[in-house]
């Protein structure tokens, strides 16, 4: 199974691969598990999340993109209120020049 992978990013930078697009969600501080049928790629405008899966333990928070791999099975711990958009299958030769 493929790990999380996270990037730290401005919100600027962040806008120039086209989040203005995507579909938004947020969620207040709560506790479940989740699935991903899709990878998901994610870009996180405020909140603290801890995501617990069989392999590793990722803190994600404010100015990061994220990236989920299909298939991946885990658990959110949502520690201050997520507001994120994300998309699906997003193109990862783009996600790949991000340093």
């Amino acid at each position: 199974m493929n790990k999380i992978k996270l990037y730290e990013i401005k919100l600027n930078d962040a806008k120039e691969l086209g989040i203005d697009t995507w579909n938004r969600w947020q969620c207040e501080e709560s506790s479940f598990d989740w699935e991903y049928p899709e990878e998901e790629t994610a870009y996180v405008y405020e909140g603290e999340v801890i995501v617990t899966t069989t392999d590793e333990r990722v803190h994600i928070k404010e100015n990061m993109l994220v990236t989920f791999p299909r298939g991946l099975k885990c658990h959110w711990e949502v520690k201050k209120r997520i507001d994120k958009v994300y998309t699906f299958n997003f193109d990862e030769v783009i996600l790949n020049n991000i340093k």
